[in-house]
């Protein structure tokens, strides 16, 4: 019995042992702040910090709210649109990775209104949809 005790005690020490020198050997890596609310704008980064992902400004209720960008790893401007305290209301624009508009429209107040035209990445019209005016 005090046998069986020992050899529970020594596996206990060697495998606390064993984590202890684990956590030496990690390095703590601190959380990156990737984003950055300042006077009302907001900006988000890649991880890096090096590129801008998406910006834009904040109502006092942290609502998008004006014109929003978002950005590609390598800088290329992909989307625009525009809010109202928190809800699409302007125009609205995505591109494809290499710049091409992939399609356009407007929004009044989260509806597609007018015409929305949809392109290739070549930058050829595949789709033309009027949602009207609106309501």
């Amino acid at each position: 019995m005090k046998k069986l005790l020992y050899l529970f005690i020594c596996i206990s020490l060697i495998s606390c042992g064993e984590k202890e020198e684990k956590q030496k050997q990690e390095p703590t890596v601190e959380a990156e702040e990737l984003v950055v609310i300042e006077n009302g704008k907001y900006t988000e980064y890649y991880p890096g910090r090096k590129q801008v992902k998406f910006e834009g400004n904040q109502d006092d209720d942290k609502q998008r709210h004006g014109k929003w960008v978002f950005y590609g790893e390598d800088g290329t401007e992909i989307s625009t649109a525009f809010y109202d305290h928190g809800i699409k209301h302007g125009h609205s624009v995505v591109r494809y990775p290499n710049g091409t508009i992939h399609y356009y429209g407007e929004y009044n107040y989260d509806e597609k209104i007018g015409v929305w035209k949809t392109y290739d990445d070549k930058g050829k019209l595949i789709e033309e949809k009027d949602f009207g005016p609106a309501k």
